[in-house]
């Protein structure tokens, strides 16, 4: 029976190109000539700490970050942006957590999803990944179309296949 499995995985090696670009960007940008604006990539927890003066330069760079991002080949979704910025004497910092894996509260989401759509497939979580067999390999590509057209703001990748 064929087979494919969804999971949510981030390239830290292009994650990380993708931040040196962007501090390369902000260094020779002329709105950002004398400022400070520090971007920090923690690798082992998978975070960003981004130190700007105002919260005008954080928009910015948080813009060009997700530009780069999208320029790496990452999806801009990767990043969680929910968390507020706060100030920090003379600074506004902000915490960015990258999404690696897919939650179990999202897995359980994305297999409603496929439960709901009638699809003649059976999903299975798997830690995180989520596991989808079905008889007709047709099925199955229906099932990434349609979570590729659902708005889980979930970095999906299909890996996997087989027949």
């Amino acid at each position: 029976m064929p087979s494919f499995d969804i999971v949510s995985k981030v390239d830290t090696q292009t994650l990380d190109n993708a931040i040196n670009t962007v501090n390369k960007e902000i260094t020779n940008r002329y709105d950002f000539k004398g400022s400070h604006v520090n971007i920090e990539l923690n690798k082992k927890d998978l975070s960003l700490a981004i130190e700007v003066e105002s919260e005008m330069k954080l928009d910015q760079v948080i813009d060009v970050l997700l530009n780069r991002t999208i320029k790496q080949g990452l999806d801009a979704n990767i990043y969680d942006l929910t968390k507020a910025h706060y100030q920090s004497g003379k600074v506004v910092k902000k915490d960015i957590t990258v999404r690696n894996g897919i939650k179990q509260e999202d897995s359980k989401k994305i297999v409603k999803m496929i439960k709901d759509s009638g699809a003649k497939v059976q999903a299975a979580i798997m830690d995180d990944i989520v596991r989808v067999t079905g008889k007709k390999r047709d099925d199955l590509q229906e099932v990434i179309q349609l979570l590729r057209t659902g708005n889980l703001n979930i970095p999906l990748q299909y890996v996997n296949m087989k027949d």
